[in-house]
């Protein structure tokens, strides 16, 4: 698909456009940069480095009706998805739509979640390029990823100053493309080049990294490793790390009753938090800090890797940068391939 050029004082006017569609922008709340739907373009906030609460929540809700019931009555009420509409989630880094594509292998591995998998589908994900590493602690690079990157998305824009670079990617992007048209113009061949040689200097801005070879092999024979104890004892378990994380996805679901009717209802939740594996005897299989900061390296780096074939980080490093105690996932993964 060819590229295009948009003019960066026609943004506004895009996402006018767009605004027909649920659009999802980042926004600035004080100091807080998130996403959430917009009405005026004037809210979007594009001048960021990275997020500080990833786009997740758009295709996967932090709280969310599966189906309502009334106590006696079989007939189950579900939840339309497709009432929701199409969505565009406009400006978002590489690094979170690649942890879409890479949470989407769970949720439509051995059961296909129709909750989630509709409004992947509905969704259209525009991305924009990081021309300067967002946080000092990013590390897409050492995870195939890239401040360039393209997996999961179905445009990429790249920042050229002026303008931006339109890429298509998908047929979404096409579509994306045919819907905006008369705001785009064509890109000169010098814009295409420019764009591949910008994608090697930002890589070569990205200080941090990590080796993950072998990790997940390794990763078993550590189990009864001190360095868990060492690495867990300053968590508080807080579950920032988690639900800050674009690819953690573990969540629990609860029933709730009032007056005969009721709901089925799924929401987040963390593995570090103590009642994560709580068994209805009183047993916990992990019943400290250390055991639950065991089980979340080891998910990402191990167990994810071993079923689908790709390590569940995007090296985002918010994980890091936001953690209240200072625990650093490079630092514990240092130390795993150490022991």
């Amino acid at each position: 698909m060819a590229a295009k050029k948009l003019s960066k004082e026609k943004v506004g006017e895009v996402l006018q456009e767009l605004s027909k569609f649920r659009l999802i922008t980042p926004v600035k709340s004080d100091d807080v940069v998130l996403f959430r739907e917009i009405a005026d373009p004037k809210e979007a906030f594009l001048e960021y480095g990275n997020s500080t609460v990833p786009p997740k929540k758009v295709v996967f809700p932090q709280t969310e009706t599966l189906f309502r019931f009334t106590i006696g009555n079989p007939e189950l009420r579900e939840k339309n998805v497709e009432e929701e509409g199409t969505t565009v989630i406009f400006g978002l880094r590489p690094c979170d739509a690649r942890a879409m594509s890479i949470v989407d292998k769970l949720f439509s591995w051995d059961y296909e979640d129709p909750y989630y998998l509709k409004r992947r589908e509905l969704t259209t994900l525009v991305g924009m390029t990081c021309v300067q590493p967002p946080s000092i602690n990013c590390f897409c690079t050492s995870l195939q990823g890239s401040p360039f990157g393209k997996d999961g998305l179905d445009v990429l824009l790249v920042d050229m100053g002026d303008h931006f670079l339109f890429q298509p990617l998908t047929e979404k992007g096409a579509r994306m493309e045919e819907t905006l048209a008369s705001y785009l113009e064509d890109a000169s061949p010098g814009d295409v080049e420019r764009a591949s040689s910008m994608e090697e200097e930002a890589k070569g801005k990205i200080v941090r990294s990590i080796d993950p070879q072998g990790i997940a092999e390794k990763l078993p024979s550590l189990w009864e490793d001190p360095l868990w104890k060492r690495v867990s004892d300053a968590c508080l378990g807080c579950g920032i790390c988690t639900f800050l994380c674009p690819t953690c996805h573990c969540f629990d679901m609860q029933d709730e009753v009032e007056r005969g009717e009721g709901r089925r209802a799924r929401m987040w939740d963390s593995c570090m938090f103590c009642e994560y594996t709580l068994h209805a005897s009183g047993h916990n299989p992990r019943p400290t800090r250390k055991e639950r900061t065991r089980n979340r390296i080891s998910h990402k780096y191990s167990y994810y890797p071993k079923r689908f074939d790709v390590i569940a980080c995007v090296g985002c490093g918010r994980c890091i940068s936001l953690c209240p105690v200072n625990i650093d996932i490079l630092e514990i993964l240092e130390q795993v391939v150490e022991a």
